[in-house]
C-alpha cells in the first residue's frame, strides 16, 4: 500500500468521473446523447449511458471498471462502502430504490464527500443489477491498496499481527464468508493467492462481497499475490505460517499441531486451502507447521470457511484472554 493503506481519506472524482456527473446532472444534460439523462427528470434512461455500462460491468459482469472500480449492491452493502472510507465514484439509485436514501443520507449526503448520486429506472436497474430481488440501490467503490506492512501493522486491540492466506479457494462464497470470520475474529490483513493450479476467486467480485458483508472493504487485502514471494517475506518478517491441513501424517513425518496447541498470540498466517484439494504438500511442508481440527471418526474434513471459523475462534480466544490478563495486571498495578 505506498502509505498504501490509508485510513479514512477520501479522494476526489477522477476528473472524468467529475465530467461524467456534470452530465448526470439534473438539468445539466449538454449534448443530447446516449449518456446524457433526460433534462427534465435528470434519470438515466439509456441501457448505452456510461454510468450504467460501468455499474453493469461491475455488477452483473463481476469485472472491475477501467477506473479499478467494484460494484456493491443492496442497501446494507453501500452502507458499509460508505463507511469504510474507501473512494466512491458514485452511488446510483432506481425510482424504487430512492426509499433508501433517507437511511443513507447522514453518510450519502456529507458536503466533504464529491460523488455523483445518480438515478434510473426500475428497468435499467435489474438489467444491469447481479441479485435476483434487487433493491435498488447501489455503488460504484475503488478497494484500498494494500501491502505486507499495512497487513503487519498491529492495532492497539491486539497482541501481534494475525492474517488469513487463501491459495485456491475458488469459491466467492467461500472466500467472503472466510474474509467475514476472519474480520469478526480480529485477524489484521488477508491475502489471496493462487495455488498450484488453483486460482483464488477475487475478494472484491459482487458475491464475495456479498458473502463478507461488506468485511472486505474494511479488511485490508493484497489480491493476486505470488504464494512463493508472500511466504519469502512472511518468514524475513517472522511471522509465523501454519498450513491447515487435512490429511494425516506419513511416517516419520511431523503430526499437525490441533488449534488449542498454537500459541496464536504469536505473529501468525494461517495458509488456507482449495476446497476440495487444500493446500499442496509442497505448500505444507514450506510452511512452519500444519495445524488439523480433531474430528469424530467418520468425519472426512470440514468446508473451507467453517475450518477457517473454528480456527480464528480459537486465535481470538488466546488473544482476548491475553488482552484481559494485560488489562487486569495494569489495573492492580
Amino acid at each position: 500500500m505506498k502509505r498504501l493503506f490509508p485510513s479514512a481519506a477520501v479522494s476526489l472524482p477522477h476528473p472524468k468521473f467529475a465530467t461524467l456527473a456534470r452530465m448526470a446532472s439534473p438539468g445539466k444534460s449538454a449534448r443530447s446523447d446516449a449518456s446524457a439523462p433526460t433534462a427534465a427528470s435528470g434519470i438515466l434512461t439509456s441501457r448505452d449511458n456510461r454510468w450504467l455500462k460501468g455499474f453493469r460491468m461491475a455488477l452483473r459482469g463481476g469485472l472491475p471498471t477501467e477506473s479499478g472500480s467494484v460494484g456493491v449492491e443492496g442497501v446494507r452493502l453501500v452502507e458499509e462502502a460508505l463507511r469504510s472510507g474507501c473512494r466512491i465514484e458514485a452511488v446510483l439509485f432506481s425510482e424504487s430504490g430512492e426509499r433508501h436514501h433517507e437511511r443513507l443520507a447522514p453518510l450519502i449526503d456529507r458536503p466533504e464527500l464529491a460523488f455523483p448520486k445518480l438515478r434510473t429506472t426500475d428497468r435499467l436497474f435489474e438489467g444491469l443489477a447481479d441479485t435476483e430481488h434487487p433493491q435498488g440501490v447501489a455503488a460504484l467503490v475503488q478497494p484500498r491498496v494494500a501491502a505486507l506492512d499495512d497487513l503487519l501493522r498491529t492495532p492497539a486491540s491486539a497482541c501481534s499481527p494475525l492474517l488469513v492466506v487463501l491459495a485456491g479457494v475458488q469459491d466467492p462464497g467461500n472466500v467472503g464468508t472466510i474474509l467475514r470470520t476472519a474480520a469478526a475474529f480480529g485477524a489484521t490483513g488477508a491475502v489471496t493467492a493462487a495455488s498450484g493450479q488453483s486460482g483464488t476467486a477475487s475478494p472484491f467480485s459482487p458475491k464475495a462481497l456479498r458473502a463478507s458483508a461488506g468485511a472486505a472493504l474494511h479488511l485490508p487485502i493484497i489480491p493476486g499475490m505470488s504464494l512463493a514471494i508472500l511466504l519469502t517475506q512472511l518468514k524475513i518478517a517472522n511471522v509465523r505460517t501454519l498450513a491447515s491441513s487435512v490429511r494425516e501424517p506419513r511416517e516419520g513425518e511431523v503430526r499437525a499441531l490441533s488449534p488449542w496447541e498454537v500459541d496464536w498470540c504469536q505473529p501468525v498466517a494461517l495458509l488456507v486451502g482449495n476446497e476440495g484439494a487444500g493446500l499442496p504438500e509442497e505448500v505444507e511442508h514450506s510452511a512452519d507447521a500444519r495445524i488439523r481440527i480433531p474430528m469424530a471418526s467418520g468425519t472426512e474434513s470440514l468446508n473451507a470457511a467453517a475450518a477457517a471459523a473454528v480456527l480464528f475462534y480459537e486465535a481470538a480466544r488466546q488473544r482476548n484472554s491475553l488482552v484481559s490478563r494485560a488489562l487486569e495486571a495494569r489495573n492492580e498495578r
